[in-house]
């Protein structure tokens, strides 16, 4: 068997196993399921306006969306133009409306600003998100809160990274940044004022927790810590 058929066989078993899961949740478990999607989500909104900027076949593009975090109208992002297109046209009856209302402009749909609108989008599902485990409390709180935090301080990390060199300006990566996680709020101060990797390597590793990891990498060294990142995730 092709290992892209193994895969899809796979997911396609998660996918079924979790809808029947959630179709037999009360109320608290199935908002909390339904949070687990919404990442994907995103991702798959991010796909299809990304890939129709670079003229990909929209059928192709849904074809590559994960099936956790699909929904009705994705075939029609593919007509908007601007934030306030995508939201209007496509979005306003999605979940992921209450995250992206309040962040609409008339910007064009260009790289730069899909990627902000990523990362604005995962900020505010994080943290309402982060917000709903405690709520629940207990061992959900527990669990969630390790977990939520790391990839809250991964997106931190990245969204510096990527930022270096780039119009962003130090406000607007803190507007993009979670408000909560191991980073918050003195590790941001730091992140969003770095200027090179030697810095952003300083503010991770004043956190107790992140300096091992970046102990394993060498100075100057980043080509390894994408896989670092995701040994960690998988931990």
């Amino acid at each position: 068997m092709p290992t892209s058929a193994l895969v899809a066989r796979c997911t396609q078993r998660l996918v079924d196993d979790w809808r029947r899961m959630r179709a037999q949740a009360d109320a608290s478990l199935g908002r909390f399921l339904d949070l687990c999607t919404y990442g994907h989500m995103i991702d798959n909104v991010v796909l299809i306006v990304t890939g129709t900027l670079h003229e990909r076949d929209v059928q192709e593009l849904l074809d590559k969306c994960h099936p956790l975090g699909t929904f009705d109208s994705m075939a029609t992002l593919a007509v908007a133009q601007n934030m306030r297109e995508l939201y209007r046209l496509v979005l306003v009856d999605t979940p992921l409306a209450p995250y992206f209302s309040e962040h609409l402009t008339h910007e064009d749909l260009d790289e730069m600003n899909i990627e902000i609108m990523r990362n604005t989008l995962y900020k505010a599902y994080l943290d309402d998100f982060a917000a709903y485990c405690d709520e629940l409390g207990g061992t959900t709180k527990e669990v969630m809160s390790e977990l939520l935090a790391f990839e809250a301080d991964r997106r931190a990390l990245n969204i510096t990274l990527n930022s270096l060199g780039t119009e962003l300006t130090r406000d607007d990566r803190r507007k993009l940044y979670s408000s909560f996680g191991l980073l918050y709020p003195y590790g941001h101060a730091e992140l969003s004022v770095a200027e090179d990797f030697d810095q952003i390597r300083a503010a991770m590793e004043r956190v107790p927790q992140y300096a091992p990891l970046f102990g394993r990498l060498g100075y100057g060294e980043t080509g390894m810590l994408d896989k670092l990142l995701y040994e960690e995730e998988a931990r």
